[in-house]
């Protein structure tokens, strides 16, 4: 795949440099799937033993069992995530058994923001969420470092800005 170079020249041929989320996430996702599944657990449980007795109350390690499929996918999904700086858009690629590449063109972008929710701030953690003209293309990266989510949003508003002067 021809594509623009990651320092802005958009000569086609220059390798494309991909960058990754960190680590992280994974352990965000996983202590999350892991609260919900024992949650379901104990409530599935808790419900078949009034409700059908104390034989079908075993049925509450469903939900454990799909938790620990889970627990192996949450590291698959993150390691199909990735974005690239091209020169005039920013690319994002993820998933697993539906890939999904998202190209968001710099003149397109009205907003970018950066957030971290109690959680993300615990693991060090950030989300840039990305705003176009267009609420189809609106983007999301998650998992990023603090200060690299703060450089991409202030490189993707310049260059934002750049693109929309002349329109």
């Amino acid at each position: 795949m021809e594509t623009g170079s990651p320092d802005g020249t958009g000569i086609p041929g220059d390798e494309l440099v991909w960058r990754g989320l960190r680590p992280a996430l994974v352990r965000v996702r996983r202590l999350l799937l892991a609260l919900w599944a024992g949650v379901l657990a104990l409530a599935t449980a808790v419900l078949l033993n009034l409700f059908a007795g104390p034989a079908w109350a075993s049925l509450a390690l469903l939900p454990l069992a799909l938790g620990a499929w889970c627990w192996r996918l949450v590291e698959r999904n993150w390691r199909s995530w990735r974005y690239a700086e091209r020169a005039d858009d920013l690319l994002i690629s993820r998933g697993v058994l539906w890939h999904e590449e998202t190209v968001v063109p710099y003149g397109r972008m009205q907003l970018v923001e950066v957030t971290s929710g109690p959680l993300e701030r615990r693991f060090g953690l950030a989300t840039v969420q990305l705003h176009t003209a267009a609420a189809a293309t609106d983007a999301t990266i998650p998992g990023l470092d603090p200060a690299e989510a703060e450089r991409l949003r202030d490189r993707l508003t310049e260059l934002g800005e750049a693109r929309s002067a002349g329109l």
